[in-house]
């Protein structure tokens, strides 16, 4: 797994947007970490690097929200899915849940970026992105490990 340190969330972002640089429709896209670990402030970076349209926020409550194609410096242009899969995992049918959101349909034509999703969401694809955050007690500076996986 590589490993980089990220002092801000200015480097966070710039992070995310350089991994949107491998990332093509098809892609899965796995953050996990903690409360404040950055998983948002990633996807507001990838979401730059794929050039997609609409203002990115945690989707938190309303669990998946889609963001159409813009313009990409460097690929052809491709929407994004980010979803919020914290409350999935409370249910009583976790699986079911995640299958209300079609995201498989989703993963055809788009990248799937999924908050929360490691041991839930895998099966989606055949291969994915698992990102791993993790914030220093008692400063900003955070920590990504990261690596594909089958």
């Amino acid at each position: 797994m590589a490993e980089r340190e990220l002092p801000t969330t200015a480097d966070t972002e710039a992070f995310g947007a350089a991994l949107a640089a491998e990332l093509k429709a098809g892609d899965l896209v796995v953050l996990d970490g903690p409360l404040g670990a950055g998983k948002t402030a990633l996807t507001r970076g990838i979401a730059a690097g794929l050039g997609v349209r609409g203002r990115v926020t945690s989707p938190t409550f309303i669990i998946a929200r889609s963001h159409p194609a813009g313009e990409r410096v460097d690929g052809p242009p491709v929407p994004m899915v980010h979803v919020d899969a914290y409350r999935l995992g409370a249910g009583p049918h976790p699986l079911d849940e995640l299958d209300a959101l079609d995201l498989d349909t989703d993963l055809e034509h788009a990248v799937v970026v999924v908050e929360w999703g490691e041991g839930l969401v895998e099966h989606l694809a055949d291969r994915h992105l698992l990102v791993r955050l993790r914030r220093e007690p008692e400063s900003d500076v955070r920590t990504v490990q990261w690596e594909w996986r089958s």
